[in-house]
């Protein structure tokens, strides 16, 4: 990939309506991270109305951070939704492997076959059906680890894994790339991944999936860089992101952007 940029131009023209089935700890720093990004974010989660909203959303993004069975009827008729007008969602399994319902909420979602699966490696080991050492959300394995696993769930899903941390992995099962871009003080700011989601889903409406979700990592983490340069810890690394989300072009991503075939 030599043009992320022209992926994140496409989102901002398009300023797509994304459905976010997300965590309770997420949903406020999610919409203002996308708003930031230029989409459109929506937090509609209820059973009643999930099924029904998903009609009109570009695409959705669904995470089991705080989950429940009525959350998870709700992010399955949701999908169906999707999957029925060949709109985009995205499955973030936030700590699949920690306990029964997240793994029975895990391995029912991935049978609906999400667009994109984003995850950590723990996460990514654990819902291909591989022993995993993640501690709560946190991953407690490598992304390297989590490659071949990835490529296997690709090949389940028939669509995108993503194994996120230092170094990304990201595979339609066949071709991969890697994205460099990234701080390592991301990840001491609560939601972040989970907002990352929402920006797979914006960037996949309408877009390759395989190469609008590698450039939507590339553009977040390039985000982060800026940020932790003004920066003096994650509480103002906060802040500064939304604003580097807010003010990235399209060309500033296209050079800042370190993505490798894998």
């Amino acid at each position: 990939m030599q043009d992320a940029g022209q992926y994140l131009e496409k989102m901002q023209t398009t300023a797509p309506l994304v459905q976010n089935i997300t965590n309770y700890v997420a949903m406020n720093i999610m919409a203002n991270v996308m708003l930031a990004a230029g989409a459109s974010p929506a937090m509609v989660h209820a059973r009643e109305e999930a099924a029904e909203f998903a009609g009109i959303a570009s695409a959705l993004s669904v995470n089991i951070g705080t989950l429940d069975p009525d959350w998870v009827a709700a992010m399955e008729a949701a999908a169906a939704v999707m999957n029925d007008a060949g709109k985009p969602w995205v499955l973030d399994p936030v700590a699949v492997f920690a306990t029964g319902l997240r793994r029975d909420a895990g391995a029912r979602l991935v049978a609906l076959k999400p667009s994109v699966v984003r995850g950590n490696a723990s996460e990514i080991l654990a819902l291909a059906g591989a022993e995993a050492a993640g501690q709560g959300a946190d991953a407690g394995d490598s992304v390297a680890s989590a490659e071949i696993a990835a490529r296997a769930l690709a090949g389940q899903t028939g669509g995108v894994v993503a194994v996120t941390g230092a170094v990304d992995y990201i595979t339609d099962g066949s071709t991969a790339y890697r994205v460099e871009n990234g701080d390592a003080m991301m990840p001491r700011i609560t939601a972040l991944g989970c907002s990352l989601t929402g920006i797979v889903a914006a960037f996949t409406v309408g877009q390759p999936t395989l190469e609008a979700t590698t450039a939507a990592l590339a553009y977040y983490g390039l985000a982060g860089e800026q940020a932790a340069q003004r920066s003096q810890g994650p509480g103002t690394l906060a802040a500064h992101l939304l604003d580097a989300l807010y003010g990235m072009t399209p060309k500033a991503l296209t050079v800042g952007a370190r993505i490798s075939a894998a």
